[in-house]
C-alpha cells in the first residue's frame, strides 16, 4: 500500500511531538503559508522547505518507512526530534491530497536518504559478521560464567537482607529511611543484576506510602525473595520459566525466536520516566495471529527514545521473541511496507475472562505486574470515589488503577463512552486495569488514552 493511498490523522501526527511545546509549535506549521517545494513519494519520503526567521528556508525531510518509525532531518538548530518543522510537515502531508503532490526527492533530501541507506547495510553486515560463530565462545562462556558468580553472591547477600528486616519487623523500614535500599540496591548494581536493584528500589518507595504499605511491603519482598530462590536454584528449573527468571534478573538475551511476519495494529504507546533513563514501551497486536508483543525502546534521561510507531497504525513486519515463558518482548525486525492507518480492531474480552487471562499469565511469570488485554462493551462508571470499567451484558466489573484514576485519559474514556458500551485495550494486573485506547462501539478511530 502507497503512502499516497491512506494518510495519517493529525492525532497520530502529534502523537510523535516530544512534549507539549512542540505539539503546539507544530500545529501551526501545519499550514501551507510557511511552507515551500514540499512533495512526497510512494516509497514513504517527505520533503519540504518551511520559511524561518533567517534568510534561509530550513529544509526538512522524513522517511515514514524507516523499520523504527518515522526518521527526521531539519537544517534548523533545534535538538528535539522529531522538531516543530518535522511535525509540520507531517501534519501537511497528513492533509488533503495535493497539498503535498508526489515529486522527485531533491538532491539534498536523496543525499540524506541514500546515506541513512548505506548506514542501515553496514550495519546488516557488521551484524552478520560478527554472529556468534566468528567470535570467541570460550571467552564468551568465561565471561557470563564471572557474571554469573557475582549475581549469585549479590542474590545470597539480598536474601540476608530480606531475613534480617523480616527478623526486626517491617516497622523498622519505616525508621530506615530510602537511604538502606538506594545502598542494597547499589550492590545489586555491583553484582551486576540490574533486575533485582530495579525491584529493591521500588521496595524502598512502599514504606509510609499510604494505609497497608506493610501488606504491600511483604507482597514485595515475597515477590523478590522468590526470584532470588528462583536464580539460586535455575539450574531446577524448566527451560522456559529459568529464561524468565535470568531476563527478571536482567540477563536479557538476544531476540532469537523464530520471525512472525504479521499486520501488527499499534494498540498503544507510552512513555515511562526516571532520572537515569526514558523507557517507551509500544503495544502490538497481529490482526492474524491474534499475539499480543510488546516493543521495548530506550532514551537518555530527557531524550526521547527513537522508536516511535502512533496509535491506529499498522505495519506489516516480522518481528522476534525475546526467551522466556510467558514473555511478550519482542524486537521488530524486517518491515515489508510503510506503516499506515487501519480501522482494524482487536477483538474484545469480558472482565472474567480478562481476569482469567492475567491468572494464566501468573503462571508463567510470578513477577509480572500486567498483562495486555482488550475489553469489549464496558462502560466506565463511577464506584464512591473511584471508576470502574462494567460489562454492559453482565454484572462484573473492574477497578481503575490509582494512576488510571488521576490522569486525563480518563475524562476522554468517559466522554467518548458517554455512558454506552465502548472497547478498551489496556493492562490488566493485581491494583486494576489501566486503560490506554479506546473505541467507540459503531465506526470511529482509535482514541489514545496515555
Amino acid at each position: 500500500m502507497t503512502q499516497q493511498g491512506v494518510r495519517w490523522t493529525a492525532d497520530q501526527v502529534l502523537a510523535l511531538a516530544p512534549d507539549a511545546a512542540s505539539r503546539k509549535a507544530g500545529s501551526k506549521l501545519g499550514a501551507a503559508g510557511p511552507w515551500s517545494e514540499a512533495g512526497s513519494t510512494d516509497e514513504g519520503t517527505v520533503w519540504g522547505l518551511c520559511r524561518g526567521s533567517g534568510s534561509r528556508p530550513y529544509r526538512t525531510v522524513i522517511d515514514i518507512a524507516d523499520s523504527t518509525g518515522p526518521a527526521y532531518k531539519c537544517s534548523c538548530p533545534s535538538r528535539k526530534f522529531p522538531c516543530k518543522h518535522a511535525l509540520g510537515l507531517l501534519l501537511l502531508w497528513a492533509g488533503e491530497d495535493g497539498t503535498v503532490p508526489r515529486g522527485q526527492v531533491p538532491d539534498w533530501a536523496e543525499e540524506w536518504t541514500a546515506a541513512r541507506k548505506k548506514r542501515a547495510d553496514d550495519k546488516r553486515a557488521a551484524s552478520a559478521a560478527g554472529s556468534p560463530a566468528s567470535g570467541d565462545p570460550e571467552a564468551a562462556r568465561r565471561r557470563a560464567e564471572r557474571r554469573a558468580e557475582h549475581i549469585t553472591a549479590g542474590a545470597a547477600e539480598l536474601e540476608q537482607r530480606l531475613a534480617d528486616l523480616l527478623r526486626g519487623g517491617l516497622a523498622t523500614a519505616e525508621q530506615a529511611g530510602y537511604g538502606l535500599w538506594e545502598e542494597t540496591a547499589a550492590r545489586m548494581v555491583d553484582a551486576q543484576a540490574s533486575g533485582l536493584a530495579a525491584r529493591v528500589r521500588e521496595l524502598g518507595a512502599i514504606p509510609s506510602s499510604g494505609p497497608g504499605w506493610p501488606v504491600r511491603l511483604l507482597e514485595e519482598c515475597a515477590l523478590l525473595h522468590l526470584l532470588d530462590q528462583g536464580w539460586l536454584r535455575r539450574e531446577r528449573l524448566p527451560d522456559g520459566l529459568a529464561a524468565t527468571v535470568r531476563s527478571r534478573i536482567g540477563l536479557t538475551g538476544p531476540a532469537d525466536g523464530p520471525p512472525v511476519r504479521d499486520h501488527w495494529l499499534v494498540l498503544a504507546q507510552y512513555d515511562t520516566s526516571d532520572s537515569r533513563l526514558t523507557t517507551r514501551r509500544i503495544w502490538l497486536h497481529g490482526a492474524e495471529s491474534a499475539r499480543p508483543v510488546l516493543l521495548l525502546s530506550y532514551g537518555a534521561a530527557g531524550r526521547a527514545p527513537e522508536l516511535a510507531l502512533p496509535v491506529g497504525l499498522a505495519l506489516d513486519a516480522e518481528v522476534s521473541a525475546y526467551p522466556g515463558a510467558g514473555q511478550l518482548r519482542a524486537a521488530l525486525g524486517e518491515q515489508f511496507a510503510p506503516p499506515v492507518p487501519t480501522t482494524i480492531r482487536p477483538p474484545g474480552v469480558s472482565v472474567a475472562q480478562a481476569a482469567a487471562r492475567y491468572g494464566e499469565a501468573l503462571r508463567d511469570d510470578p513477577w509480572l505486574d500486567s498483562h495486555p488485554v482488550t475489553l469489549g462493551r464496558v462502560i466506565p462508571t463511577p464506584d464512591g470515589d473511584t471508576w470502574q470499567l462494567a460489562d454492559a451484558d453482565g454484572g462484573l466489573a473492574l477497578p481503575l488503577t490509582p494512576a488510571a484514576r488521576s490522569s486525563s485519559g480518563l475524562w476522554r474514556l468517559v466522554a467518548l463512552s458517554g455512558g454506552t458500551p465502548v472497547t478498551v485495550f489496556g493492562e490488566c494486573g493485581h491494583r486494576g486495569f489501566t486503560p490506554l485506547t479506546a473505541w467507540p462501539e459503531g465506526p470511529g478511530e482509535a482514541v489514545p488514552l496515555c
